[in-house]
């Protein structure tokens, strides 16, 4: 059963006595384990689906499936668990809490939920992350110490303490340089293979898409391509 399905997905928005048509008719499935790319030009509609995956929009017509359950079904309660205990945000403005130290930045999720993971095997989980993404020298420092791409390291540990199965990152290296964005979706790649976490990323960077397993390209809010990079090289 794919993690994530869109069928005939289609999100308007009201825009004075207009309307916008942002995404229309969108259909596609992400399988379990999927390192994917959701690739197009700015207004294409990447944004929208990623939201309406992560449950924090709606779709105006069609459905969207997580884990085999149909979110416009979902009560609020039942939401707010999926999004906590089932999928995983990394923001392209990183979103880190200012006065909280980078082991406590990724700390912050656990407390928000209703986990009763014991102290000691919570502890060994952070330091984990911390050293799976390279800032263990950094573990005491705030933010504003910290490098864009230090920064990014930290929400995409903060993302995983949860031990999501989906995780959605809308954007991530939009404020990095090319060769630290470049890092940090080879970072999530690590991740996705070792973790088998399905990771799912919208970015317009041609460079960044090419890294993906998956690729679904967007243009004017309809899916244009849907491929698997090796079987275009096998073709």
């Amino acid at each position: 059963m794919p993690i994530v399905s869109l069928d005939s997905v289609v999100k308007i928005y009201p825009l004075g006595k207009t309307e916008v048509h942002a995404v229309k008719g969108v259909t596609f499935d992400i399988q379990r384990g999927d390192f994917i790319s959701i690739a197009g030009p700015s207004g294409s509609g990447k944004s929208t689906i990623l939201n309406m995956i992560g449950c924090i929009d709606v779709p105006t017509e069609g459905t969207v499936t997580i884990n085999g359950a149909v979110t416009g079904s979902l009560t609020d309660r039942e939401i707010t668990s999926l999004r906590h205990e089932v999928i995983g945000f990394i923001f392209q403005t990183f979103n880190l809490v200012p006065v909280l130290n980078v082991y406590e930045n990724i700390e912050f999720p656990l407390l928000l939920g209703s986990s009763e993971q014991q102290k000691r095997e919570k502890s060994e989980w952070i330091e984990y992350l911390i050293e799976a993404v390279g800032l263990s020298e950094w573990r005491k420092h705030r933010p504003n110490e910290l490098s864009g791409g230090q920064r990014q390291r930290v929400a995409i540990a903060r993302a995983m303490v949860t031990k999501p199965q989906l995780v959605l990152a809308d954007e991530p290296t939009a404020n990095l340089d090319s060769a630290t964005g470049e890092a940090i979706i080879g970072l999530m790649k690590k991740i996705n293979r070792e973790m088998n976490t399905t990771f799912i990323f919208s970015t317009h960077d041609p460079a960044i898409v090419t890294i993906a397993d998956h690729i679904i390209r967007l243009h004017d809010g309809e899916v244009v391509q849907n491929i698997r990079p090796e079987t275009v090289k096998k073709a």
